[in-house]
């Protein structure tokens, strides 16, 4: 058997929101030339990262499936993140490039840099950015995000009520993302601060079913793919 002579690339490319026009140019080519493809799953589901690159795949690409557990607990997750590592690390070491999708942009909440950290050490890593489930809300809202000197935050909805309250106060526009259990408890707190008028739901931005509406109008369960845009001024772009 001959020696490998360079270990492989570990590429990590972003998706985007949904709309599979959406992804970049260097996205669609990363995807096309792949030939080992790897992406999350949640709890067993078929990956949402994989249906969006779908028309970008070709056949017989080696896929590495990495499941992951949808529950409060850490470890577990983090062990399915262990193990996704080590199945990728054998491409690597074999000198095959690995092409690992991730919603939205991988740099930003993104599934990828939990691999990225248990491999960076040993391989050469790339990263390819995508289009956020944030900068998708604003456009499809028709919202702008930041303005002049306003200030912007993203702010997790698993943060305790004096840390998002904080949060919202000293910026101009904030973005409330993974809502799922604690949309009624977000929902309060920005109606004690005066905010619902300023507030708007967004929902699979850029998907078949897409909802954007007053946050006074949303309905009562926000699924994993929502959020939440703050704008305070009236009109930040006058």
């Amino acid at each position: 058997m001959g020696q490998v002579e360079r270990a492989g690339t570990l590429v990590g490319v972003g998706v985007g929101p949904g709309a599979p026009d959406l992804l970049t140019l260097r996205a669609a080519r990363a995807i096309e030339g792949a030939r080992v493809l790897a992406y999350p799953t949640l709890a067993g589901a078929p990956s949402f990262a994989r249906s969006i690159a779908a028309g970008f795949i070709r056949e017989g690409v080696e896929e590495v499936a990495i499941d992951i557990p949808m529950i409060p607990a850490r470890e577990p997750a983090q062990a399915a993140y262990d193990t996704g590592a080590l199945r990728i690390a054998a491409h690597l070491e074999a000198g095959r490039d690995v092409v690992c999708l991730c919603e939205g942009d991988p740099m930003f909440y993104g599934s990828f840099m939990y691999l990225q950290a248990r491999l960076a050490g040993r391989f050469a890593v790339e990263v390819v950015p995508g289009v956020t489930s944030v900068s998708a809300a604003a456009a499809v809202a028709g919202l702008p995000l930041g303005a002049r000197e306003g200030r912007i935050a993203v702010l997790p909805a698993t943060l305790p009520d004096e840390a998002l309250a904080e949060g919202l106060r000293a910026h101009e526009t904030v973005a409330l993302m993974k809502l799922g259990r604690h949309f009624p408890r977000v929902r309060t707190l920005l109606d004690g601060l005066g905010l619902t008028g300023r507030a708007t739901y967004v929902e699979r931005a850029t998907l078949a079913g897409e909802v954007v509406r007053p946050l006074a109008e949303a309905p009562a369960e926000a699924p994993y793919f929502s959020l939440i845009l703050v704008t305070k001024d009236a009109d930040p772009w006058l």
